[in-house]
């Protein structure tokens, strides 16, 4: 495995764990915000400053004719977001984490294979594999037993 491979699955592993601990801090604002919604779009709102700032310190602020030349579909990015952060506010204190992030790696593996499969917006086509389907059975399995 190359160095970059390497890194990309350590950036994708904290990916992950920021996303396992997100979704509590997000509750505990909802709780305190008295509203799911409310609490995502705040998580948003923090979200979208760090990162403007960072693009600016970096001198990546595309014009206006880069943005508008994006098709329609690359804008819908932060309304799937905006569905994910929501819906693990919603959930995550009846579902607890375990139980949340199972179900979350369940539905993007379901929605990555298909994904894959047609190579939507773009991607490389793979084939759907009986390995591949033995995955998302495990992960499917995996999360039947965080529940029991």
């Amino acid at each position: 495995m190359s160095l970059q491979y390497l890194l990309a699955l350590l950036a994708i592993a904290v990916g992950g764990a920021c996303i396992a601990t997100q979704a509590p801090i997000n509750s505990r604002l909802s709780s305190h915000v008295g509203d799911p919604v409310t609490a995502a779009a705040i998580s948003f709102i923090v979200g979208a400053i760090i990162l403007c700032a960072i693009a600016v310190a970096r001198g990546a602020v595309p014009s206006l004719g880069q943005m508008a030349a994006a098709p329609w579909w690359a804008w819908v990015g932060g309304a799937l977001g905006a569905v994910y952060v929501w819906a693990a506010v919603w959930s995550v204190g009846t579902l607890g984490v375990v139980t949340l992030v199972a179900a979350l790696i369940f539905g993007q593996l379901t929605a990555a294979l298909a994904l894959d499969a047609i190579g939507a917006f773009g991607l490389q086509v793979r084939e759907i594999s009986w390995t591949r389907i033995a995955a998302i059975a495990l992960v499917a399995a995996g999360l039947v037993l965080s529940r029991l």
